[in-house]
Parts: structure tokens; C-alpha cells; sequence
């Protein structure tokens, strides 16, 4: 069965890449904030159809290719740790816009809502990438089942992802009035998510 330390090492790479900035925050923010909380409510759900494509299709392919070739985890471990330090600088750099800020988008139906929050996760390289070259570091061949390893881990990142995500919908009117008068905060968070990925890319780099 999955460790502890694998679920907590997911654990931590989901919310490093969940709160920096990407396509996925950046719909849901845009959504809740031009058209209430009940569109970005429907828009993570398209979101999180979207985690579950991933899931299914990265792990009924990985558990046949990592049982016919242990060493190709090598080769993804690192490419793993190289993408989380590609996201760490793209998140520490400077000149970053915060997701938060107002944007005018036309109002959408539910059911476009929700198709549109589907296709930005599945055209998401973040997410394409965190399935292929991230998550399946954190698989143990000594442990057994590797398509279960990898949807039990699956499923933790999932969970963390629709937590933060549903916090963020919930709350993104407050927090864009409040990081717009406190432009700080907002390269505190994005100084502290950064540090925090580039720790764990050197963390996966050298385990």
C-alpha cells in the first residue's frame, strides 16, 4: 500500500502548485469574482471532471509501462524535480500579476461554465505534467499494486486541489479586495509558494 511519507509528499506538491498561479485559479478567480460564487462553484466542478481524465489515463498507462521498465522512474524523478524549479522561478520572478486582480468577463451559462472549467484543467501543462512527471515519483514498485499506489495518490492530489480550490471560489471576492490594497501580501505568498516548490524539487532531486 502507499506510504505515509508518499501521501504527505503529494500532499505538499499539490498545495505548492494549487496556490501559485495558473490557468486553473486564474479561471475560478475570474469566474467567482465577475459572477458569484454559484459560477465558480460550477466551473471547479468542470475542474475537477477534468482531474479525474487525468487520473484514470495517466495511471492505466503508467502501471503498464512502470512495470515493464522500474528504471524509467529514475528518468521522471528528475524531470519532476527540473518542472517543479521551472514553476518555482515562474512563481518567485518578478513582474507576476496577481490572480486575483479584476478582470470584465461576459457572463457564462452553467453548462458553458462548467465545459470551460473541463477544458482549462485538460489544457493545463501544469496538471499534464504533474500526473506524468511528478506524482509517479512518489510510487514504491517494492510496495505493491502500482495502478493502485498511483490512484490512491491521485485521488490525495485531487482532494487537496477541489479543498483549496472551493476555499479559494468561496472567498475570492474578499481576498481580491484585500490584496488590492495590500500589494505585500501578495508577494509574500507568492515568495513563500515559490520557496516552497523549489524545496521540494531539490527534496525529490537527491531522495
Amino acid at each position: 500500500m502507499v506510504e505515509q511519507s508518499a501521501v504527505i509528499g503529494v500532499v505538499l506538491v499539490a498545495l505548492g502548485m494549487v496556490l501559485s498561479p495558473g490557468p486553473n485559479m486564474m479561471y475560478l478567480v475570474s469566474r467567482s469574482t465577475s459572477q458569484g460564487r454559484r459560477a465558480g462553484i460550477i466551473s471547479l466542478a468542470g475542474v475537477a471532471a477534468g482531474f479525474l481524465v487525468y487520473l484514470v489515463a495517466a495511471n492505466l498507462g503508467l502501471a503498464v509501462v512502470f512495470s515493464a521498465f522500474p528504471g524509467l522512474l529514475t528518468v521522471i524523478r528528475v524531470a519532476g524535480a527540473m518542472y517543479l524549479l521551472w514553476l518555482a522561478w515562474k512563481t518567485l520572478k518578478p513582474g507576476g500579476v496577481s490572480v486575483f486582480a479584476a478582470r470584465e468577463v461576459p457572463p457564462d451559462s452553467p453548462r458553458r461554465l462548467f465545459l470551460m472549467g473541463l477544458m482549462t484543467n485538460l489544457l493545463n501543462p501544469k496538471i499534464a505534467l504533474l500526473y506524468v512527471s511528478v506524482i509517479p515519483q512518489f510510487i514504491d514498485l517494492e510496495r505493491g499494486d502500482v495502478l493502485l499506489q498511483g490512484i490512491v495518490l491521485g485521488c490525495v492530489q485531487v482532494a487537496v486541489a477541489l479543498l483549496v480550490n472551493l476555499s479559494i471560489v468561496v472567498a475570492a471576492g474578499g481576498i481580491a479586495g484585500f490584496l488590492a490594497a495590500r500589494p505585500s501580501w501578495l508577494r509574500l505568498q507568492r515568495l513563500t509558494m515559490g520557496s516552497l516548490l523549489a524545496a521540494l524539487a531539490i527534496g525529490l532531486a537527491f531522495s
